[in-house]
């Protein structure tokens, strides 16, 4: 049987809780400390920036937190989200490896990325925000926040970094068809965003730039609240859905991964997948080997230092104790612009620092073949971060062929990639190219990490 295999449950099966692997750790995390004081922070020192609801689901080790129904009930609009059999991708690599892949590109606007921002657009709304500020990278977090944010009556305002804002205007404008204001970052809206301009006028941006503005813009303004797209515990937490589905359909499959693949930028997509397998491992379940990838060109993972920085480039941000390349690290403007940040999250970092899962990097120009290679076979083009995790499956499943091994794969499809064939033109026409990240750029951005007296 060469056609792909559609695992769907039903709508009452989406999930009544979100999972949280905090809940499972052997060891906890490490504290968050107030940028400057150096002192663990406590919720009030939060609460400029997010609702008392996210700041407890931030700090909460409960295993299982209720999804309120006014939540589940815009979840409706796509979840659950399907899981596939990649039988067509399984016979053009001609390996006996079996691969799933949980695709989130059903979602309105194409992504993981609503499983949070309707939460966090909920819980504001509730807490009586009446705006919110967010930065994007290639505009998947920006366009979804602006879609929730229109469903609970929120005006959002997205600071999107600049090379992608430049490389992707559909994406922009359908932020705007959902009713978000989106300003290219740095900007001169800010006080941060000046900053890097009289530095360097002709800054493409990255992620800790966008956060800065955005962060600083809910700082200053009663009525305006921040949300973040990944990174943070709660974002991850929300993001569980995506893993505790897959689990059921897994089943349905009557099959279990041996090995779990996702991209990872700041961690939620990676997380949402992954997370609720290692829980079952850590509480005594199956092993699992578990995979993040990430741009050779921005190895946060792979070659950043597990130290306390900033979120932020602007130093406006709480400091957490992450895999970063430092918070002035200015990546190069690869296509995949979801994965353009300097550090990764907490809990994922952690995680790798206790062997829980290992990471992986991969250039661009193979990803982009790994993804025409999915596309012609499966017929859904991906997203350019997803492709990451394609091109890591792929790699498996050759290995699986060469030592002719069956093994389950299941990888996260985080995104389709119609907003981007731009890249996808750049590459058939040969104009990709890869980026190795700058040493001394790295070197300089490391040197400049914080010095904290907890470590």
């Amino acid at each position: 049987m060469s056609d792909t295999t559609k695992y769907l449950l039903p709508e009452n099966r989406i999930p009544k809780s979100w999972y949280n692997i905090a809940a499972d750790l052997p060891e906890p995390l490490a504290p968050v400390l107030h940028p400057g004081t150096g002192q663990p922070i406590g919720p009030d020192d939060l609460a400029p920036l997010f609702p008392m609801e996210l700041i407890g689901q931030e700090v909460s080790t409960e295993r299982e937190i209720e999804i309120p129904e006014p939540v589940r009930d815009v979840y409706r609009l796509w979840r659950p989200a399907p899981l596939y059999r990649a039988r067509r991708l399984e016979a053009a690599l001609d390996t006996p490896a079996r691969i799933y892949y949980k695709y989130e590109g059903v979602s309105p606007s194409g992504s993981h990325k609503p499983n949070t921002a309707v939460a966090q657009a909920f819980y504001n709304r509730e807490a009586g925000t009446r705006r919110l500020s967010t930065e994007t990278g290639a505009g998947q977090w920006g366009s979804s926040l602006s879609f929730a944010g229109n469903l609970f009556g929120l005006q959002v305002d997205v600071y999107m970094v600049k090379i992608s804002f430049n490389q992707k205007p559909y994406r922009r404008a359908l932020m705007e068809t959902y009713g978000g204001r989106c300003v290219a970052s740095p900007s001169n809206e800010t006080e941060a965003g000046r900053a890097i301009l009289a530095k360097d006028p002709g800054s493409n941006g990255s992620l800790g730039i966008a956060i800065s503005e955005a962060v600083e813009v809910a700082a200053g303004r009663d009525d305006t609240k921040y949300a973040l797209g990944s990174v943070l515990n709660h974002v991850l937490l929300h993001q569980s859905v995506i893993g505790l589905e897959a689990i059921e359909q897994m089943e349905m499959a009557d099959d279990f991964p041996d090995i779990i693949i996702a991209c990872a930028g700041g961690g939620s997509n990676f997380a949402g997948l992954a997370f609720p397998f290692l829980g079952q491992q850590l509480r005594g379940g199956k092993d699992v080997r578990v995979i993040a990838v990430e741009p050779a060109a921005c190895p946060t993972m792979t070659r950043g230092t597990y130290a306390y920085d900033f979120g932020d480039t602007g130093h406006l941000t709480p400091l957490v104790k992450m895999h970063t390349l430092g918070s002035t690290f200015v990546p190069e403007g690869i296509h995949a612009g979801g994965l353009r940040y300097h550090g990764m999250s907490p809990l994922v970092s952690h995680i790798l620092d206790l062997g829980l899962i290992e990471a992986q990097a991969y250039h661009q120009t193979a990803c982009f073949e790994a993804g025409l290679t999915f596309a012609r076979t499966e017929g859904i083009v991906p997203a350019p971060e997803a492709t990451h995790a394609i091109c890591s499956a792929i790699a498996e499943a050759e290995i699986c062929k060469q030592n002719g091994e069956a093994r389950t794969i299941l990888f996260g499809l985080s995104g389709h990639g119609n907003f981007d064939m731009q890249a996808y033109t750049d590459y058939l026409a040969g104009k990709l190219v890869d980026h190795a990240h700058n040493e001394d750029e790295l070197a300089r951005a490391i040197g400049e990490l914080p010095e904290v007296a907890a470590e």
